[in-house]
């Protein structure tokens, strides 16, 4: 699709209805992608680095707040060791490659997950681009790494547990409100779309409280092929939706 097809595409969902605040994306398809073109899994990944890029400076464009992109889950440090390797170091090299222009833009980065175990030097990359964008407020850009939502559950739990033992709080005091501060997205608005790439229906633990009414869209792409456009169509589709929360529309 072109690029003026594009523009078109943002032309009329800027006319068309409310943009969702916080779009939150499971980026799939990038070992599909380098095998059908029989290439090494690890090529896929780095062919994906160009559809963050798009995918941030179309948000952007969009007028969205908050961007959530799910980069690596706990479950894949079960994957080889040369592909988590070659993960790492992708994520490092994103980070070096990028953060000048995110921090140009008004991106504020911020990682998300149990970063304990990342190695040394990507760890090192991401407190540097947290620090360098933490001041930018043009787009928050949430990378959720080494995440996965049921560990972030057991997490809170585990936090409020300790406020009960300590007497910060009593246990009649826990709520929704209380649940939600101690996640790793404490100080975000919930998704209002969850996009999935590559065609598979399936939240693969992510943000399974937040997205409880969240919108979904399954996109057919795989990841290293979805850009701006894709995301633009996804956002037209979020807004022909009736979000009634649960409720009867009157």
């Amino acid at each position: 699709m072109s690029t003026s097809l594009a523009s078109d595409l943002l032309e009329q969902l800027r006319e068309h209805g409310a943009i969702p605040r916080h779009v939150a994306i499971i980026m799939d398809g990038n070992g599909r992608w380098a095998r059908e073109r029989m290439l090494p899994r690890p090529l896929g990944h780095r062919s994906g680095m160009k559809s963050v890029r798009e995918v941030v400076e179309g948000a952007i464009e969009a007028g969205v707040d908050v961007l959530s992109l799910f980069a690596f889950s706990q479950e894949n440090w079960q994957r080889p060791a040369g592909e988590v390797s070659a993960l790492m170091s992708l994520l490092e090299e994103y980070i070096q490659k990028e953060a000048d222009e995110l921090d140009a833009q008004g991106v504020q980065v911020r990682m998300l997950g149990e970063l304990s175990r990342l190695t040394p030097p990507a760890a090192a990359a991401v407190d540097r681009v947290m620090r360098q964008t933490a001041h930018n407020s043009k787009l928050r850009l949430n990378l959720f790494i080494s995440y996965g939502s049921r560990a972030e559950l057991v997490r809170a739990a585990r936090l409020l547990a300790e406020d009960v033992a300590a007497g910060r709080i009593a246990p009649d005091q826990i709520d929704d409100a209380a649940f939600a501060a101690k996640l790793f997205t404490a100080d975000c608005p919930d998704p209002d779309l969850l996009i999935r790439t590559s065609g598979e229906q399936r939240i693969s633990n992510f943000l399974l409280w937040q997205v409880a009414y969240t919108e979904l869209f399954i996109s057919p792409v795989l990841w290293p092929d979805f850009g701006r456009r894709d995301l633009y169509e996804a956002i037209l589709d979020y807004q022909n939706r009736d979000r009634r929360f649960g409720r009867v529309a009157v």
